[in-house]
């Protein structure tokens, strides 16, 4: 069974829409990315403070789920799952703007919960590949929230959602006890565990640290590699940190607080290293949509 599938992720930072052909290799898919685009909407900005996407950011989204709509009809995709997250769960309008979307586009957004968010992001299966020794915690840092997926011998120990986010973080929205309570979970559900722990990060930001960091594809970044970027970054202005590292506007800013979130949890799991596979919400997104057409025996 060969399909092109997409999936288009609302984050709380940008949008994705990404395109893949999949092929059933006796029994197991291959998945071939053919294109990603990304559109920085930055729903989170207004959401995190008033609870509303503006009618400007909600023309911004059509302009991007139309344009998507047209590169899927350019690339014959056969099939599509749309998904929302974090921005999109706490804006007091979202139904109505997925109404809008709906009518112009014929694409229904589910918004999805943090928990399912996280599932998705582990079913890209990397932890199946590692050693039985260790243990795997699975973090992925958005916009609007964090979700934690933790492994031990191949088994899902636990999946958590925490509304500690890059652009939270930004508008000064998370509370000490929102970072005691998730520091406290982590010890808790991480004991027994101390010293074996493995991180596999997921998430724009740390993607970038790993680019920027010239490791080779597969090698880990080591938790004190991460606490030099954070204290170098943050000795820089917004604009030089642009200029020096390259970095788009709507990566500069959000870069420093992921730093902090990422070095935090791997510091409470007692993790020293982190694996960055090029994994995402969308990549999840892709394979629970081919999961779904198999099961259902859909003809393409």
């Amino acid at each position: 069974m060969n399909m092109r599938l997409a999936a288009i992720d609302i984050g709380s930072n940008a949008a994705r829409l990404l395109i893949s052909d999949v092929t059933d290799n006796y029994g197991k898919p291959e998945f071939n990315k053919i294109n990603l685009v990304r559109v920085p909407l930055r729903l989170g900005f207004d959401v995190f403070e008033n609870k509303m996407i503006t009618a400007e950011k909600t023309a911004m989204i059509m302009h991007t789920i139309k344009a998507y709509k047209h590169l899927l009809e350019a690339y014959s995709v056969d099939h599509i799952k749309a998904a929302a997250t974090s921005a999109m769960r706490d804006a007091a309008n979202a139904a109505d703007i997925i109404r809008q979307v709906k009518e112009q586009t014929g694409i229904e957004i589910e918004v999805i919960s943090g928990g399912y968010e996280a599932s998705l992001i582990y079913e890209n299966h990397i932890a199946e590949n590692l050693d039985k020794e260790h243990a795997y915690m699975y973090i992925d840092v958005g916009g609007g929230s964090t979700e934690l997926t933790f492994f031990a011998g191949n088994k899902l120990l636990f999946s958590a959602s925490f509304n500690i986010g890059t652009i939270r973080l930004l508008k000064q929205q998370v509370t000490v006890s929102q970072w005691d309570a998730m520091k406290e979970y982590i010890r808790k559900e991480t004991r027994g565990y101390t010293d074996k722990i493995i991180a596999i990060g997921s998430g724009g930001n740390i993607n970038k640290i790993f680019s920027l960091s010239k490791r080779k594809e597969g090698k880990p970044l080591h938790i004190d590699l991460l606490k030099d970027y954070y204290k170098e970054f943050s000795s820089f202005a917004l604009e030089d940190r642009m200029r020096l590292y390259k970095l788009r506007e709507d990566r500069a800013d959000v870069i420093v607080p992921a730093l902090q979130i990422y070095i935090n949890i791997m510091r409470w799991a007692t993790a020293q290293e982190i694996n960055v596979p090029k994994i995402g919400l969308a990549d999840g997104l892709i394979q629970h949509l081919y999961a779904d057409i198999k099961k259902k025996g859909m003809e393409v």
